[in-house]
């Protein structure tokens, strides 16, 4: 058996492992016969899928029953996935919650409609990436973020890991600060052409 610490030196695609043979779902057989690591999980981020995928995960790991690389033990050992109440009704824990004005309507900013809680890149800069959000007192801001000069690494379970330390993204929990917003970009990895889905 190939051992998960050459996979990464290698930078080769770091899957997962069973300890012993014990019945799984389809999705995750699936993600086992092609090595597909749990930060690439192949479901919509957010949809029932993705969380039914990761909560399975997470059982097996706390039973000892597989082997995960860091990036993928790093999610199982968070609340991403596990459900709360919020407002008087049941959510995904460390899910952003999309309040419903902001997926229904468009706001203004300087005159201008704009979409909130949707990064998008800005070309011109100075910053990599930028998005609007509504801050505490209602008025719609634009948050930019992201050294346009350097690339977002979130495909590498080492790299990911140290910028999770670094920038302390335990703690990042506004989301009218860059900071947030930097350590939760691979969420938007789709629109943004980020080749991971790893939440760093």
């Amino acid at each position: 058996m190939i051992k998960l610490a050459d996979l990464i030196e290698d930078n080769k695609p770091c899957g997962m492992y069973l300890f012993e043979n014990v019945l799984v779902s389809e999705n995750l057989k699936f993600h086992l016969d092609r090595n597909t690591a749990l930060c690439e999980n192949i479901f919509r981020t957010y949809s029932e899928s993705y969380f039914e995928l990761i909560e399975e995960v997470r059982k097996l790991y706390y039973g000892n029953k597989i082997e995960l690389n860091d990036c993928d033990a790093e999610l199982v050992e968070s609340d991403l996935g596990k459900k709360g109440i919020h407002d008087g009704r049941e959510v995904y824990l460390d899910a952003p919650i999309e309040e419903e004005e902001d997926l229904l309507m468009e706001s203004k900013h300087r005159g201008r409609e704009v979409r909130l809680n949707r990064p998008f890149r800005t070309p011109g800069g100075p910053k990599k990436f930028s998005v609007y959000v509504k801050n505490k007192t209602g008025n719609v801001i634009k948050v930019s973020f992201g050294d346009p000069n350097l690339r977002v690494r979130s495909n590498n379970p080492k790299a990911a890991k140290s910028f999770r330390a670094r920038h302390k993204c335990h703690t990042k929990k506004d989301k009218t600060t860059a900071g947030y917003w930097s350590c939760n970009i691979s969420r938007y990895r789709k629109k943004l052409g980020i080749k991971s889905s790893s939440p760093w």
